[in-house]
């Protein structure tokens, strides 16, 4: 769906977004590719590694509106990466967060309607399912806003949806790459903030397939959450340093010990298909009933039982240590 097209990146220079440009050149033929991000020297290092015909780069904050509107003149879809997403600092910055992650969604969206472009789906976390800290409440917002344009825009505007998911191995940030560099520096016992501690866990080449699956299967109003593994953190600590020694360094501002990506209170809004479950709209959209029952793949899923939860605490696949020592060599 994406030979001939136009699609632009809000935060294109990120993990995400680099991993997302190398299969859409490896796998269609894109007419173009924007990568719409406000960091000129991460700009200046993608043009290096990403020097074809069809990419274009674009100085710009999405706490602009105007830009956006300019940036997304002729372009087809849409993928909003482009957020505030460090726990602690956003709770030390809280003004700002909300600037980008809840403004900054607003604007994404009145230029997707202004620009009429076709789909676009923004990236969401776990954290944004029944928040505790500031930014998986800013995230929500930003679901909500997504989910609600779908009403804003009509029968004929762009479609709008949400795909939620867990950490990304090895991404910028995580804690993959932060413990690789303690280990480099001679840390003995890698910190550990609490000994339960279970995250949701997805690979940067599985996010990538998973959104470029559900642009095929929206509707407009989904919150797309696919089923993936849990990991214990004590577990990743052994698999990359061979030990079970750690640094217990207590919880952080505004962590879990588990996180949640379908809420037991929206069960009675949720679908289970194969791979994923589909959150849908809590709000009716006034021009037209869909049945989320089905996508636009074919594929058929089902209600969730009543008080289901997807917790990784509880979820049924964990990693086992074995498992994810494979997982950090293919991450290296």
């Amino acid at each position: 769906m994406f030979t001939d097209k136009s699609i632009l990146i809000t935060g294109g220079t990120g993990s995400f977004g680099k991993r997302f440009i190398t299969h859409l050149l490896k796998n269609y033929q894109p007419k173009k590719i924007i990568i719409y991000s406000r960091d000129e020297l991460k700009q200046f290092e993608m043009q290096q590694v990403y020097d074809h015909p069809c990419m274009r780069y674009f100085l710009g904050d999405v706490r602009d509106k105007h830009r956006l509107i300019s940036a997304m003149s002729d372009v087809d879809y849409v993928v909003h990466a482009a957020a505030l997403k460090q726990v602690p600092a956003a709770e030390y910055n809280p003004n700002e967060c909300i600037k980008t992650n809840i403004n900054g969604a607003q604007n994404v969206i009145d230029a997707a309607i202004a620009t009429n472009i076709k789909r676009v789906i923004a990236l969401s976390t776990d954290k944004a399912a029944n928040p505790v800290n500031l930014y998986g409440a800013t995230k929500l917002a930003s679901d909500k806003l997504f989910v609600a344009a779908n009403n804003i825009s009509g029968a004929r505007g762009p479609r709008f949806a949400v795909v939620r998911y867990g950490n990304v191995v090895g991404s910028r940030g995580s804690v993959v790459p932060f413990y690789r560099k303690l280990m480099s520096e001679g840390c003995k016992a890698l910190p550990l903030t609490h000994e339960e501690m279970t995250r949701f866990w997805i690979t940067l080449d599985e996010g990538v397939d998973f959104v470029i699956k559900d642009f095929q299967r929206m509707q407009g109003g989904e919150i797309f959450v696919p089923k993936i593994p849990s990991i214990r953190i004590t577990d990743l600590i052994e698999a990359m340093s061979g030990t079970r020694d750690y640094d217990l360094v207590g919880i952080r501002p505004g962590e879990k010990l588990h996180e949640v990506m379908v809420p037991e209170e929206m069960a009675h809004h949720s679908y289970e298909f194969d791979d994923h479950y589909v959150i849908t709209p809590a709000i009716k959209f006034f021009d037209k009933t869909i049945d989320y029952g089905k996508n636009k793949l074919g594929e058929k899923g089902h209600l969730v039982a009543d008080k289901f939860e997807y917790n990784s605490g509880t979820n049924p696949h964990f990693l086992t240590v074995d498992e994810l020592k494979a997982l950090d060599k293919v991450t290296e």
